[in-house]
């Protein structure tokens, strides 16, 4: 039986672009462990239906229980309050198919 991948998807409106990229500094080496891949962090984007933000990301794990555990960690509970004071957002953890 296969694992199925698990994904953070996150729609940020970024508050203070000038303390934002504190968060983007930090946050890898709190994610790493858990085998974090980046797939999407910004870039151009379209939005055809409502708000999503100015700044986009997702994030691929080997599991749902990976991204779990990762979002939940001690590591990125304390980069994530960098995140928190720089911006306003949508973040899910979702599995894959």
């Amino acid at each position: 039986m296969t694992t199925k991948k698990a994904y953070w998807m996150a729609m940020i409106e970024i508050t203070d672009p000038e303390a934002y990229p504190a968060y983007i500094a930090a946050n890898l080496a709190a994610i790493a462990p858990y085998g974090a891949k980046l797939l999407v962090r910004g870039g151009q984007y379209d939005q055809p239906e409502g708000p999503t933000g100015n700044r986009h990301v997702l994030v691929e794990f080997e599991s749902y229980e990976r991204a779990i555990a990762c979002y939940h960690s001690p590591a990125y509970q304390e980069v994530v309050k960098l995140r928190h004071a720089a911006s306003v957002g949508k973040f899910v953890i979702v599995e894959g198919v």
